[in-house]
């Protein structure tokens, strides 16, 4: 593990990039794992003051990326619970 250093850095530059590229890729998982558990309606933290909160997503967009325009979207003839 010697390698892994600042000084065994130097000695081996050919490392730099793969490290950095495992350090992206670590810090894009915690991100995406963070927005999962934040941003998706089907997470429920509280369910003492929001039991259902997905009733409340329904036009709201909570993909990453969508070609479609979800506040554009007719309400939808479901019951509100």
């Amino acid at each position: 593990m010697k390698s892994f250093s600042i000084q065994g850095m130097k000695r081996h530059p050919s490392l730099i990039p793969l490290m950095v590229i495992v350090g992206v890729g670590g810090l894009g998982a915690v991100w995406y794992t963070a927005r999962l558990a934040l941003r998706n309606p089907d997470v429920s933290w509280n369910k003492k003051t929001n039991p259902e909160p997905w009733q409340e997503w329904s036009n709201k967009q909570y993909k990453l990326w969508s070609t479609k325009d979800y506040s554009e979207l007719p309400k939808p003839e479901r019951p509100e619970f």
